[in-house]
């Protein structure tokens, strides 16, 4: 009989680790082989693409990506939901998916014209397999003919029940005054009751597309009737930056916007101006798209397969590197990686910070951050910190009422710093 007592406890205990998402392994976006290039989303909320589309449920988007390998070779895809903190839903997939996922991707051509070969493939969603009927995070995972993980995207579904309105003020703490961002903002239900919001309610403030540097799960301070008010400080603050650099190489044969000159040997090469650090200057305002990148190139009716690929040359004059200390490129493009790739080497002879990465023709934000030993990222080490700087925000709403077992987006509010106020 004891033995039975044992059986049953353990029994229980075994269920509750599988179930319960507290012991859930957090999912981590895995960044693509070098052969697979120019991962992007595009939705109808962005005239850009994104590295992080963020969607009203039942909304379209899409998933392009180039595979450089000179195969035509067969990519599979899976979506799973995901809790608030990116750990594994408790849902299965019928509860969360109509029809099925694990499919082949269908579309995809092979370049046209071009000098670096590659086949370019394209999967929308929802489709006549897939559509997503309940919000949330969610991870697309992307896998090759042989059942290898290729790479990940996170992406985020919400629906429209509560309204958020959101405001970009400066920060009442002097010593950050003129360097950092507070985000304030109110969740208004519509269509639904917030029981108990101070712990079922969390919420997620996201600047310019970037997970890596986002602030979660604030509570509210207070309400007034059914509103919820977050008007925090410097917990709710992010380093203002400074405006993106860019490029444009729509033609690759002569100089264009940010490009010194070009060259051609198996694939054509453009060589940027040299950038210099910011961090000492004025703030200057300069329009960006807040970290995006745009496919585009002259003369050419199917910018999926007739853009070329080209090897881009950066320069930075940025004085011998500290010990320990690195530089790295990022934008929306490498979806803010720091992997090895995008790490700079100091070339003595020039003095200068050089990288050559093969990017396909179009327009591209980029900064560059501080790396040190820890993978500690200084954003404005380079470009400096301005409370004038204009970014975009994001607030997401998540709601886990009593019963439910996933995290559920019930609102987004959005604001630009370009309103800042004090």
């Amino acid at each position: 009989m004891i033995d039975l007592y044992k059986f049953m406890f353990l029994l229980v205990c075994l269920n509750f680790l599988i179930i319960n998402p507290i012991f859930s392994q957090i999912e981590k976006e895995l960044n693509p082989p070098e052969y697979i290039k120019t991962i992007s989303f595009t939705t109808n909320n962005e005239n850009y693409s994104t590295n992080l589309p963020i969607i009203k449920l039942g909304e379209k988007f899409a998933l392009d990506f180039d595979v450089l390998n000179n195969q035509e070779e067969d990519y599979y895809y899976t979506i799973d939901q995901l809790n608030f903190d990116w750990s594994k839903s408790q849902l299965i997939k019928s509860e969360y998916l109509r029809g099925f996922d694990n499919v082949k991707i269908q579309n995809y051509k092979t370049s046209f014209n071009t000098y670096q070969t590659y086949s370019h493939y394209k999967l929308k969603i929802p489709n006549q397999d897939v559509r997503i009927i309940k919000s949330g995070n969610y991870i697309l995972k992307i896998y090759d003919e042989y059942g290898n993980i290729a790479f990940s995207r996170k992406f985020i579904v919400y629906e429209s029940i509560t309204t958020v309105p959101t405001q970009i003020k400066r920060l009442r703490n002097l010593k950050y005054i003129h360097t950092k961002q507070s985000v304030s903002f109110q969740v208004n239900p519509v269509t639904i009751q917030l029981n108990n919001p101070k712990n079922t309610v969390k919420t997620l403030i996201i600047q310019n597309n970037n997970l890596s540097t986002s602030i979660g799960n604030l509570k509210a301070q207070y309400t007034i009737g059914s509103k919820l008010i977050f008007n925090y400080d410097e917990e709710s603050s992010f380093w203002g930056g400074n405006e993106y650099l860019f490029f444009e190489n729509k033609e690759i044969r002569s100089s264009n916007l940010n490009i010194r000159t070009f060259n051609l040997f198996d694939i054509y090469h453009n060589y940027l101006f040299t950038d210099y650090p910011r961090f000492n200057n004025s703030y200057t305002y300069n329009p960006d798209i807040n970290g995006g990148f745009l496919t585009t190139a002259l003369n050419a009716d199917d910018i999926d397969i007739e853009a070329d690929y080209v090897n881009i040359h950066f320069y930075l004059k940025n004085g011998t590197p500290r010990p320990g200390e690195s530089i790295y490129i990022v934008g929306g493009f490498n979806n803010y990686s720091i992997g090895p790739e995008y790490r700079m080497t100091y070339n003595r002879s020039s003095d200068s910070h050089e990288l050559m990465l093969k990017l396909k023709q179009g327009f591209y934000n980029y900064k560059y951050v501080l790396v040190n030993e820890y993978d500690e990222i200084n954003q404005g080490g380079v470009s400096g910190n301005y409370d004038e700087t204009e970014n975009d925000y994001k607030v997401l709403i998540y709601y886990r009422g009593y019963g439910y077992r996933y995290d559920r987006v019930i609102g987004i509010g959005q604001a630009s710093s370009i309103n800042i106020t004090n």
